[in-house]
């Protein structure tokens, strides 16, 4: 995980000193037969949402998994698509970007929090924002913003809006979506070394985080949720779960748009107790 940290920062590096030379990266070796679409798609997707340092990262990142024993083609397939989804994640900036190309067109409103406009800008310039709107309670607010490329102004206040994209990777968004990514990677990582029939699981996890506001929120509070009740433990040694592939699956059948998570934490202490007290027999019997 360390290594991925160091990877990040010094991609993040690059594109602030302008160490972008505009050529696209190459792909990793021993991409598995089959996957070269998909990652090379993911890399024309990541030089468009931000640069081609940015889909630099992306490939190192894959290296991790090419070749890898455990990694068929099938699974590093779901890896490149799902991280390159993940990693142009859906902000106001991306919003603009796609309507000023004609991929989303016509004018539209996006309902946003105020905490989720705000921490689209610089760290440096957000936390103190977001701090004070926490204290009055407002962060939470919901705001509508309309997109549109219908006339001069609307071209031009799109035009503003894709041009923070150079700010982007000092946001706090990033910062929290680049700690996500590296743990999600961590993750597939020690399945791969404890469990491998349920690294392929641990993968597709990534498609709970999906869109902005409530659904977003909602979809990473879920995956923790899930990651923190089962995975980890799993792995930590601490729970005796066998099969946590179908544990993932039976968790995510219980995901609903609740903030509480009533559902998905009581499926969660089930899916344990039945773990803890499938080995209590042994336990007793030694």
């Amino acid at each position: 995980m360390e290594d991925g940290v160091l990877s990040s920062l010094h991609y993040l590096f690059a594109d602030i000193i302008g160490d972008d030379d505009d050529v696209a990266p190459g792909l990793p070796d021993d991409v598995p037969d089959g996957t070269a679409a998909i990652v090379s798609a993911g890399i024309d997707r990541l030089i468009d949402y931000q640069s081609t340092s940015y889909a630099q990262l992306y490939v190192e990142r894959l290296r991790r998994f090419a070749g890898r024993p455990g990694v068929d083609a099938a699974m590093f397939g779901e890896i490149a698509q799902l991280m390159a989804m993940r990693m142009s994640y859906e902000d106001p900036i991306r919003i603009a970007q796609l309507k000023l190309t004609g991929r989303q067109p016509g004018g539209d409103r996006r309902k946003f929090r105020i905490d989720e406009l705000i921490g689209a800008l610089p760290a440096v310039i957000a936390e103190p924002v977001i701090d004070l709107l926490d204290r009055l309670n407002w962060a939470h607010a919901p705001v509508s913003i309309r997109y549109s490329a219908a006339g001069r102004w609307g071209i031009r206040r799109l035009k503003i809006e894709a041009g923070l994209k150079r700010w982007r990777l000092f946001s706090v968004r990033y910062a929290r979506e680049r700690v996500w990514v590296e743990r999600w990677l961590h993750m597939i990582d020690r399945s791969l070394a404890k469990q491998p029939a349920a690294a392929l699981a641990v993968v597709q996890t990534a498609a709970m985080i999906q869109g902005y506001g409530h659904v977003y929120r909602q979809g990473l509070a879920d995956w923790h949720a899930i990651i923190d009740g089962l995975v980890k433990p799993t792995f930590d040694g601490v729970l005796p779960l066998t099969d946590l592939a179908g544990a993932i699956a039976e968790a995510r059948g219980a995901v609903q748009s609740d903030r509480r998570q009533i559902a998905l934490k009581h499926r969660i202490a089930e899916i344990r107790a039945r773990a803890q007290s499938a080995t209590e027999p042994a336990n007793t019997a030694a």
